[in-house]
């Protein structure tokens, strides 16, 4: 009878410890593309949700090149305020943190990659993507080492070579990376993920995550959209519906609906532009392109205009971002077509609507200034009758003009036009 009930304790005891297993629950949420407020957003959010949920911790599956230092900055200080321990999990195969992407996993409680995945390349650069001066360079460098050295001490991972990540811009692989300490997990899915977090201490235990549920807690509409514009080629694109916007409108007053597209367009480039690491100098060269196609409407340089435009523009693009980092960079299936259509737009569009603009008036009073008429009898000052186009008009002239002369109309005032002698052909 002991032996059944000791037996019965047993099992009963296994079946608990299964049970809670099986209800153990990790919260997962993945950052792909530049970091920004709206991935530091995200987080904060999903490790309220992870607290309020009981989730064990939160998975953070990380694909960045990197980002704004301020939401780096931002979401380190959430990772070391949580109460929930954070796992940032450098994956898919191929996948790098790069950059602001390197603070962020070595400021988690557990720094986990994917085989084939880099790490590093955390030097900072300037948010106009072009050189900062020795002065600013010092201070801007200086500050990013001390501030990967604080994450590194207190999570305990190799200190030096995450001083060299900045300074040297040293970049590193997965199984690298966890030859050096920078990390402590290698795992080729959640799986096995969770399998090998279950194995290791974290602050003053260890996670029984192993076989535990992993629930996705999703984007807000906002935060996807947000985070999905976040990108070179989605501001090269709200860029140049900007320009077409605005300067389309410009050409045809009254049209609104070009006009508030490019100022929305504008105002989001802009917003995007203290993420992306955008070169000045760039943007001077596409604005000297569109210059150049205008002038091209008015100017007979029999397409010299055109084609330095052309060449502007093409450059501007190539250096609108900063090539050091790939990721930032534009591909030329999006350039080629850009300058294409632009010269297009602006030679073909823009400058038949701004040619029209600066014609002269065929229709109204304006039509009738300098156009010639036939006095019916004696015009001067005190008034008269001339023909035009078949009816009879009141006139009036400074001069005296005798009937039947061929006077030349000066201006037009309701029913009554000023006329005056015809010029003389020399």
């Amino acid at each position: 009878m002991r032996i059944k009930l000791v037996a019965f304790i047993l099992f009963l005891g296994v079946w608990c410890m299964r049970s809670m297993a099986s209800e153990a629950a990790v919260g997962f949420i993945e950052i792909e593309g530049a970091i920004g407020p709206t991935t530091s957003d995200y987080i904060s959010r999903s490790l309220n949700v992870s607290s309020e949920k009981g989730y064990e911790c939160l998975i953070i599956k990380l694909d960045t090149p990197g980002g704004l230092l301020d939401s780096t900055k931002d979401i380190v200080k959430t990772f070391f305020e949580s109460e929930v321990p954070t796992v940032v999990y450098v994956a898919p195969s191929g996948a790098s943190a790069g950059s602001a992407g390197c603070f962020i996993t070595l400021a988690a409680d557990v720094a986990a990659m994917a085989p084939n995945t880099t790490i590093g390349a955390a030097h900072p650069v300037a948010g106009t993507g072009q050189e900062m001066g020795d002065v600013m360079k010092e201070k801007v460098e200086n500050y990013a080492i001390s501030f990967i050295e604080s994450i590194a001490e207190k999570r305990n991972r190799n200190v030096e070579w995450a001083k060299s990540s900045v300074k040297e811009s040293a970049s590193i692989t997965a199984e690298k990376a966890m030859e050096l300490g920078v990390i402590e997990i290698v795992a080729a899915d959640i799986e096995e993920l969770l399998e090998r977090i279950s194995e290791i201490e974290v602050g003053e235990g260890r996670l029984e995550v192993a076989g535990a549920e992993v629930v996705n807690i999703p984007m807000t509409i906002g935060e996807r959209i947000f985070q999905t514009i976040w990108r070179p080629e989605v501001m090269y694109v709200l860029m140049l519906v900007a320009i077409y916007g605005i300067i389309g409108e410009l050409s045809n007053p009254g049209s609104i609906i070009p006009g508030v597209v490019g100022v929305i367009a504008l105002i989001i480039s802009l917003y995007m532009a203290s993420v992306l690491s955008v070169n000045i100098a760039g943007v001077a060269l596409i604005i000297l392109g569109v210059l150049l196609f205008i002038s091209e409407a008015f100017t007979p340089s029999f397409g010299v205009l055109t084609v330095g435009g052309a060449v502007s523009f093409f450059l501007g693009s190539l250096m609108l971002f900063d090539s050091s980092v790939p990721s930032f960079s534009l591909s030329l299936s999006y350039i080629i077509p850009a300058v294409i259509v632009t010269a297009v737009f602006f030679i073909l569009v823009i400058g038949t609507g701004l040619k029209a603009q600066l014609r002269p008036s065929v229709t109204g009073k304006e039509s009738m200034k300098g156009k010639l008429v036939k006095t019916v009898g004696k015009v001067d000052s005190s008034g008269g009758r001339v023909l035009f186009e078949g009816e009879y008009w009141n006139a009036r002239s400074d001069i005296p003009i005798q009937e039947g002369e061929w006077v030349e109309i000066a201006d037009v005032n309701g029913l009554e036009i000023t006329v005056k002698p015809k010029k003389k052909e020399s």
